[in-house]
């Protein structure tokens, strides 16, 4: 029953929801919390080993949660009910995109997903913040998490250093201070 659980909830979010991983988190985890599958911080690592892995953040996430709920075959489960989705999804868009995207009524209703689609991922950013105690109680950790968020911020943006440059200085920076 958990494998089908597993399944069908990764299934139903990889078909209502669009904009990438990182708009797909905030779904995950109030699925994830509702079935009692993992703890908020437990999920909130979950989210950080699924971002530094390669491969697309909603899928990693789905495959932890499937593994740590199931082992292998929950690993298995939930990574197939999250892929399915997107391959019909792309092949029926595909078909008829070309046809289509011209069509004054796609190209609105793509302008109105836009700001949706970056709402959700500072939900889940500011989520993600929260659950690490980056913004609430002022203590050294928070204060050095911000320095770590606002540099990583700073060398993307202006700077443009390539993200894994950033990502592992981040990850020097947190050992020497941790």
């Amino acid at each position: 029953m958990v494998l089908w659980d597993l399944f069908w909830t990764f299934l139903l979010i990889g078909f209502v929801s669009f904009g990438g991983g990182y708009a797909m988190i905030p779904v995950i985890e109030t699925e994830v919390s509702q079935h009692g599958w993992m703890t908020t911080q437990e999920f909130t690592d979950v989210i950080a080993v699924a971002g530094m892995s390669p491969g697309p953040i909603a899928t990693n996430s789905a495959i932890f949660v499937g593994y740590h709920t199931a082992g292998i075959s929950g690993a298995i489960v939930s990574a197939l009910g999250m892929v399915i989705p997107s391959l019909l999804i792309i092949l029926i868009i595909a078909t008829f995109f070309f046809k289509f995207n011209e069509l004054y009524i796609v190209k609105s209703a793509f302008y109105g997903l836009r700001p949706i689609i970056t709402g959700l991922i500072m939900y889940a950013a500011l989520k993600f913040a929260i659950s690490n105690n980056v913004i609430g109680e002022i203590s050294w950790r928070t204060v050095s998490l911000l320095i770590i968020c606002g540099f990583s911020f700073f060398a993307l943006m202006k700077l443009r250093l390539h993200p894994i440059f950033v990502i592992a200085l981040a990850g020097v920076y947190g050992i020497v201070l941790y």
